[in-house]
């Protein structure tokens, strides 16, 4: 695996981390911030054709 699709891979793993931990401490802000960076780095992610498992082709 190429060194940025592992970058970006890990991106969107670490994004989904944060989202689950301030889903699952019911901070409003901190979930808004991590829905945020979740959605970029799956855009980075498809826009460079990393697959990733999001289930609609991101």
């Amino acid at each position: 695996m190429a060194g940025f699709e592992e970058a970006a891979l890990e991106r969107v793993r670490v994004a989904r981390a944060h989202l689950q931990a301030a889903q699952e401490a019911a901070d409003a802000f901190e979930e808004a911030q991590a829905a945020e960076e979740l959605e970029d780095a799956l855009r980075v992610a498809h826009d460079h054709g990393v697959v990733t498992d999001a289930g609609n082709g991101r």
